[in-house]
């Protein structure tokens, strides 16, 4: 049973064994014996009465009002830093967010993925002027996260997706800084990037810190910090009284890893129950990381509701008239069709936003992959039916999806394990900018457009084959497909494939050039030439560019 030496010393006590656990536990549990706990000294020590709440429903005391009270109880003050879980909309803790807005705290330092949208989520904290610094990886369509970086009223530290979920597990997990080889050979490794632009923009006030590099084994690494936070915010769907937390879908993603990394965390849930009443094979977060509860149901949005048509709107759809796809439509199918080739059966494949994702409806037959998104799902379905989209289901492009059989969701942290680790295949992805030598720039223009570098980095450096899709010029004509790139690299030297409108190139990484496989139907070598602004071989085997099937 209990070692007595311990147990009445007001130390924890220790179970020697599971009848023991169980008696305990069913005493905690009984109101009756909870509201006379002084009279049964054989089940529950001094040591537990001490720590327990004269309620019944808050045995540990982590069970909170609401979330000023969450908040008070965390000692949160003007200039501290805040973790913050959540990936674009999905899983974010909007009460505590709420709450936070409400009072006179400032000067923040804001950690998290991105920054909710113009009026929700850490949008709305913005809006009021409470962030003095964000460290994030996504600006996306913020317009005021954007403008404010701008214009010189924001500091913004951006920061490789995969390489701030593992800042924030190793802040975490004791572990005050590592090497990673995302972002290796960019100006996150030479530093000098803009953190915060003179009031009114143009100017740099401050500059990124260059990061220490080394090679292991041949290959070129960046040392990063850990990150740790005063506080943390997470938001899970259920949570048992002692703080264990369950996820619903991908509204996991960054909030494991932020609630590993604050002093004090709150954990903001729509469910509590008793400890027991959630399985411990079904605990995502375990109560050690969890300081306060709060519970709430706030409503939740989506940032992008993407829907399939159901089968029989299909077949009316097909009976109908229906427009001449338009030159860019015709463009786009021709890339994406071509890029579907590219996937192999049994394949692990990350596709990115925008055209990429496209390439997995034109799987030839008998082709069967598994996509994986970097907010935490491997196995990703089609979008659902109208009506059936659930707010904590969604792919990295913040679309509502669905999950195949076979199918697994897990935190940010695990979804970088999975791509630094080479175990993704391969990666498609879109470009601002590719170099002969197989440099891809796709993440900001600066001074004009930032919308961060999100997972790309991340996936570009981690040694599986990188596939790039793009419009082979620019809208305004220029060529895309340069001798080098003008724009701040994603990677250096990364590149294996790039498919244009135009044609498709092989990467000779060794010679650093391209070679020339394919070439669209109807464009000849003359016009090619004209609209390529890098050098490059054509191929002896040269062919009509190929497409899986319609």
């Amino acid at each position: 049973g209990l070692q007595d030496s311990s147990f009445w010393s007001g130390q924890a006590p220790v179970l020697n064994n599971t009848k023991s656990h169980t008696m305990m536990f069913r005493a905690l549990k009984t109101s009756s014996k909870l509201n006379r706990i002084s009279a049964a000294p054989a089940l529950v020590s001094p040591f537990l009465h001490r720590h327990l709440s004269t309620t019944t429903d808050n045995p540990y005391g982590k069970v909170k009002a609401d979330a000023k009270e969450a908040l008070d109880a965390s000692g949160i003050k003007s200039g501290d830093h805040v973790v913050v879980g959540g990936f674009g909309l999905c899983g974010i803790p909007m009460g505590c967010i709420e709450g936070l807005n409400k009072t006179d705290i400032k000067d923040l330092t804001v950690v998290s993925n991105n920054c909710g949208v113009d009026d929700w989520g850490l949008g709305i904290l913005l809006q009021s002027k409470k962030i003095k610094r964000m460290i994030s990886s996504y600006v996306g369509e913020n317009a005021e996260f954007e403008r404010q970086y701008l214009t010189g009223e924001l500091e913004v530290e951006l920061t490789p997706q995969g390489t701030l979920a593992e800042r924030l597990r190793a802040g975490g997990a004791g572990i005050p800084a590592f090497y990673t080889p995302t972002a290796y050979g960019t100006v996150i490794m030479d530093g000098g990037f803009p953190v915060k632009y003179a009031p009114g923009g143009g100017d740099v006030e401050i500059a990124s810190e260059p990061r220490e590099s080394r090679e292991f084994d041949g290959r070129g690494y960046i040392m990063e910090r850990a990150i740790k936070g005063d506080v943390a915010l997470v938001k899970a769907a259920k949570a048992d009284t002692y703080g264990n937390l369950y996820f619903n879908g991908t509204s996991r993603n960054f909030n494991p890893e932020c609630a590993m990394a604050g002093k004090f965390t709150i954990a903001e849930v729509e469910e509590i129950v008793d400890v027991g009443q959630i399985k411990p094979e079904d605990v995502h977060v375990p109560g050690v990381y969890i300081n306060a509860l709060v519970q709430m149901n706030v409503e939740k949005k989506i940032e992008r509701i993407t829907t399939s048509k159901r089968p029989e709107a299909k077949e009316e759809e097909e009976g109908s008239t229906s427009k001449a796809p338009s030159e860019a439509a015709m463009r786009r199918e021709r890339i994406v069709r071509r890029a579907a080739l590219e996937l192999k059966h049994g394949m692990n494949v990350n596709l990115g936003i925008g055209m990429p994702t496209l390439a997995s409806n034109h799987l030839p037959e008998g082709v069967k992959v598994m996509l994986q998104s970097e907010n935490g799902l491997l196995g990703m379905g089609p979008y659902p039916y109208p009506g059936e989209q659930n707010a904590d289901l969604i792919n990295a492009g913040k679309e509502t999806v669905t999950t195949l059989p076979g199918s697994s969701i897990f935190s940010s942290g695990e979804s970088f394990s999975m791509i630094r680790g080479s175990h993704i295949d391969v990666t498609i992805l879109g470009a601002l900018e590719v170099a002969e030598n197989g440099d891809l720039a796709n993440w900001v223009i600066p001074g004009k457009m930032v919308k961060g570098m999100g997972g790309a980095m991340d996936l570009v450096s981690c040694g599986s084959r990188v596939v790039v899709t793009t419009d082979h010029c620019s809208k305004k004509g220029a060529s895309k497909i340069l001798k080098s790139c003008s724009l701040p690299l994603t990677g250096k030297g990364i590149v294996d494939l790039i498919i244009t409108d135009l044609a498709v190139f092989e990467v000779d990484k060794e010679k650093g050039e391209l070679v020339l496989t394919e070439i669209a139907e109807g464009v000849t070598l003359e016009e090619l030439a004209s609209k390529t602004e890098a050098t490059y071989r054509v191929a002896d085997d040269l062919q009509t560019m190929r497409a899986a099937a319609a």
